[in-house]
């Protein structure tokens, strides 16, 4: 990390300026980095290929050319150092400008207007009563996990009638698109359960009330989204069926929890599935319960969202969506040609959301100055934990890594977060979910729309 001279101007709409200074030694670094690599690609009689001396790059090519790519390669990192120098959380896209290409022995300037997380000012944030339910398992919860049990150890069993959903049937197969065999589209012995929706749409569908022994040709169109050259391609499949299976499902008896789960009774299982699925919902709870005091702590708030950060922070939102997507293998293309939207439009339709985004982080990063919440090392290291022992690493190590690079304050902030959102937690209240229903009904004075008399009954001191 780069030590840059920066000073911060605050602008309208929850936007800043940054005016940034890069020191006069990093740039010459730079250029001389840039030269380094523009001469591994020049051939200069007198020099071997890959070794012409940067001096010599930047006589040929003139100070400003090899600048100008030191620029191109460095003012990423520069805007970085730049960003985290200024202390700013930023929303949405930069504008960068840059000044006059610095002379020799000069610093080089620029400037970055960006918006940034809003300002809260806090209302009440302790001691807020929140509606918090109670984890359950419900009885149908449980048959349904019996079912999927069952399911699991179910046996297949060859039949002699016609194929049903839910049943297996044992194909051959052979794909073709314009009549000719393609990749990939041939099968052999190939068990398909009818109904799963494993298969091309269309598929398993045509093969219900086929018998073993029968010839089918089966006729679909590959969804726009399949991978490969196949998307939205008709074709067809030669289909021969040997057998037909029969699942057979295990009675719900003592027998069947001995099998499944080396229990003695039937009741048991039913008492270990129930566990399981309330340790579960007390999971959801929680989570349920933190989002709910978070929203309370807001609404309590007043936080100014200007249109155009909401927009810009509904297009992280979206990009933050097709950057998952790509990585399960759904290019961004694809994704748009499905939902039928252009990326405006989907981030349009992301602005609730990213409103209330920005009015939590809003709130988290008061509550943090107000309580005045600084991670210790050890609450840092503690963090890092759970990532260190998946990669096998020292998380201690890794936050001395983070420090060297200059990239701390990130996981300060991260940290420091979490802990306000722990701290309005703890000072919350729990209430019965129908009394926190029933105080959505109650008003209060200044609310015009209940001035305007909706028969709803006010209790001083409720909000």
């Amino acid at each position: 990390m780069v030590s840059l001279k920066t000073n911060v101007t605050e602008l309208p709409e929850s936007r800043v300026r940054v005016e940034a200074e890069v020191p006069a030694e990093e740039v010459e670094r730079r250029i001389q980095q840039a030269a380094k690599k523009l001469g591994g690609q020049m051939r200069i009689p007198g020099f071997r290929k890959g070794k012409v001396p940067p001096p010599v790059v930047i006589r040929r090519l003139g100070r400003e050319a090899v600048l100008d790519e030191a620029l191109r390669s460095s003012l990423g990192a520069w805007y970085i150092d730049a960003i985290d120098g200024a202390g700013i959380a930023t929303v949405g896209e930069p504008d960068l400008d840059v000044g006059e290409l610095p002379g020799q022995g000069e610093p080089l300037a620029f400037s970055i207007e960006i918006g940034v997380r809003p300002q809260a000012k806090l209302g009440q944030y302790k001691g807020l009563e929140v509606g918090r339910r109670e984890a359950v398992a419900a009885e149908a919860a449980i048959d349904e996990e019996l079912e999927r049990v069952r399911d699991r150890v179910a046996t297949l069993e060859t039949v002699e009638r016609p194929a049903a959903t839910g049943d297996h049937v044992v194909v051959d197969y052979l794909g073709k698109v314009d009549g000719e065999p393609f990749e990939g589209g041939e099968g052999r012995d190939q068990l398909i359960e009818l109904g799963s929706g494993r298969l091309i749409p269309g598929f398993e569908e045509q093969l219900v009330g086929a018998s073993a022994g029968d010839q089918r040709t089966v006729e679909v169109e590959f969804p726009e989204d399949y991978p490969g050259e196949l998307g939205g391609q008709q074709a067809t499949f030669d289909v021969a069926v040997s057998e037909v299976k029969a699942k057979r499902l295990p009675e719900l008896d003592d027998d069947f929890a001995a099998e499944a789960a080396g229990l003695d009774s039937l009741a048991e299982l039913r008492e270990d599935i129930g566990g399981r699925i309330r340790q579960a919902d007390e999971h959801a709870v929680e989570r349920e319960f933190e989002e709910a005091v978070i929203e309370a702590a807001a609404a309590e708030a007043h936080v100014e969202l200007p249109e155009k950060l909401i927009h810009a922070r509904a297009h992280e939102l979206i990009e933050q969506t097709l950057s998952a997507l790509a990585r399960q293998g759904i290019n961004r293309e694809t994704y748009l040609r499905i939902t039928g939207k252009d990326e405006e439009t989907l981030a349009h339709d992301a602005e609730p959301d990213a409103a209330a985004a920005l009015r939590r982080e809003a709130v988290l990063a008061a509550v943090v100055a107000a309580e005045e919440i600084e991670p210790s090392e050890e609450e840092l290291v503690e963090a890092l934990r759970p990532a260190a022992e998946r990669d096998g690493s020292d998380p201690a190590e890794l936050v001395q890594q983070l420090r060297k690079a200059g990239r701390l304050d990130q996981l300060r902030d991260d940290v420091a977060n979490r802990q306000a959102l722990e701290l309005l937690v703890r000072e919350a209240t729990p209430i019965g979910v129908d009394q926190a229903k029933a105080r959505e009904k109650l008003w209060t004075p200044g609310k015009e729309e209940s001035e305007a008399g909706t028969g709803q009954i006010w209790t001083p001191g409720t909000r």
